[in-house]
């Protein structure tokens, strides 16, 4: 008897997973393309006389949000790192500037459990190369408290920054110091004061380099950036996942392009963003891969017109899909090109993308969904005062018109995803296990 209800129990299971996973896969046909694009909220410009940069924006616990970029305006230095704190509208609360005499870079910005915040970047002034990583942790009101470089005596640069679990930090750059090729991923972990618990290099005899880090939810790392030997012609971009130590787990290519932002998504899986030069329609286009938790493609997308488009950012949005920052030449009004702001749903398809900026030249380089569901996008434009130097650009975006059925759609299709991925574990249980058919006995 017993065998008969473990038989019949499978047999549903098996049943409501197909059901399941058919409702899943409707997504490609209903509610494709129905939202409009969200409207600019307002936009700042934050410059001086001279040339600066905006590449990373976080909203901070406040409702206001955290810049970080690059100054040749203000500072000591020819290029020195600017953090700017602004209030929810875009006013600058205070901002700060660090750096030497020589060129200091910017990159990413975090804020951290105690209120401060970590930056990472690098510097020509400091350290023992030609170039080393920045590690810079302030308090919440931007006061240095302490600062790291790392490298060795050629060029090394840093990327990404993040807070880990046990409260230290993890980076991801490259290293032409150490390592097996010409340049290499270098993944570094901190302790919380920022001294170096162990560093790990990822490479082949060709460039290689890494450009964004997220710790997974196993307490491990994964890694995205671009792989060239020297006897290719394109790059590729590299997918890596590790271990809580930064020892490999596995790694994965995709042939034809570079990687610039990885996120693990809430099924487990991973979602990557950056550009081609081989696929889609024009010369170079964004390009998105989604990825199973192995690094196996689940699918890839491509948008670009017959100019150039990248992708820099990316981000799972409260719906399951995702939103993309990146650059254009194909649209807007730019001349040189505009930021470009594209939403797809949870299988890539594209739902609505909005051109930001004026008639010059706009790139974007960060995007956050925000605490009101819009969107809060930092990078850089040719300033409209003096068209030969380049400001930060600030946009708030408000969020998009969803349809209360769509929302409640929405709703009900994570609901039942849910539901999918659960049966999907348990059935691999069931069929991981030892299951012999025996006398016509089920033995669980």
């Amino acid at each position: 008897m017993k065998e008969r209800v473990y038989i019949r129990l499978l047999m549903a299971g098996i049943v409501l997973y197909t059901i399941s996973g058919l409702v899943v896969g409707a997504t490609d046909i209903c509610f494709t393309s129905e939202n409009k694009p969200p409207s600019e909220e307002w936009s700042r410009i934050f410059g001086g006389y001279d040339s600066d940069y905006g590449f990373a924006v976080q909203q901070s616990t406040d409702g206001g949000y955290i810049i970080v970029g690059s100054t040749e305006s203000f500072g000591s230095g020819s290029l020195d790192i600017w953090l700017i704190k602004t209030s929810s509208n875009g006013k600058i609360k205070w901002e700060r500037t660090f750096g030497g005499s020589n060129n200091d870079e910017g990159c990413h910005v975090q804020q951290t459990n105690d209120g401060g915040y970590i930056i990472v970047g690098h510097t020509s002034s400091y350290g023992s190369g030609g170039t080393d990583i920045w590690l810079i942790k302030t308090d919440s009101d931007g006061n240095e408290i302490w600062n790291r470089t790392l490298g060795g005596n050629q060029d090394d640069y840093g990327y990404v920054v993040q807070q880990t679990e046990d409260g230290g930090y993890i980076i991801i750059g490259c290293t032409r110091s150490y390592g097996a090729g010409w340049c290499d991923v270098w993944l570094i972990k901190t302790d919380s004061n920022g001294k170096e618990e162990w560093n790990r290099t990822f490479g082949r005899l060709g460039n290689d380099c890494g450009r964004c880090v997220q710790q997974t939810s196993d307490g491990g790392y994964v890694l995205v950036g671009y792989t060239k030997l020297h006897d290719t012609e394109h790059n590729d971009i590299w997918l890596i996942k590790t271990d809580s130590n930064g020892n490999e787990e596995w790694n994965r290519t995709f042939y034809g392009g570079q990687g610039f932002a990885v996120q693990q998504t809430s099924d487990g899986g991973y979602i990557i963003v950056g550009y081609t030069n081989l696929y889609g329609a024009g010369k170079l286009d964004i390009w998105v891969i989604k990825t199973d938790s192995n690094g196996n493609e689940e699918w890839n997308r491509t948008f670009g017109g017959s100019y150039d488009e990248w992708g820099y950012a990316i981000q799972e949005t409260e719906d399951g899909g995702y939103v993309i920052a990146g650059f254009t030449r194909s649209y807007g009004s730019g001349q040189w090109g505009n930021i470009w702001l594209v939403k797809i749903d949870r299988n890539g398809n594209e739902e609505w993308n909005k051109t930001l900026g004026k008639d010059c030249f706009d790139c974007g380089h960060s995007v956050q969904q925000t605490n009101d569901g819009g969107y809060i996008v930092v990078g850089t434009a040719v300033s409209h005062a003096i068209e030969t130097k380049l400001d930060i650009l600030l946009v708030k975006v408000t969020h998009e018109n969803i349809s209360l059925l769509k929302r409640i759609y929405n709703f009900i299709l994570s609901v039942i995803e849910r539901i999918h991925n659960l049966l999907s574990d348990l059935i691999n249980g069931i069929f991981s296990t030892s299951v012999p058919i025996l006398s016509g006995r089920f033995y669980v």
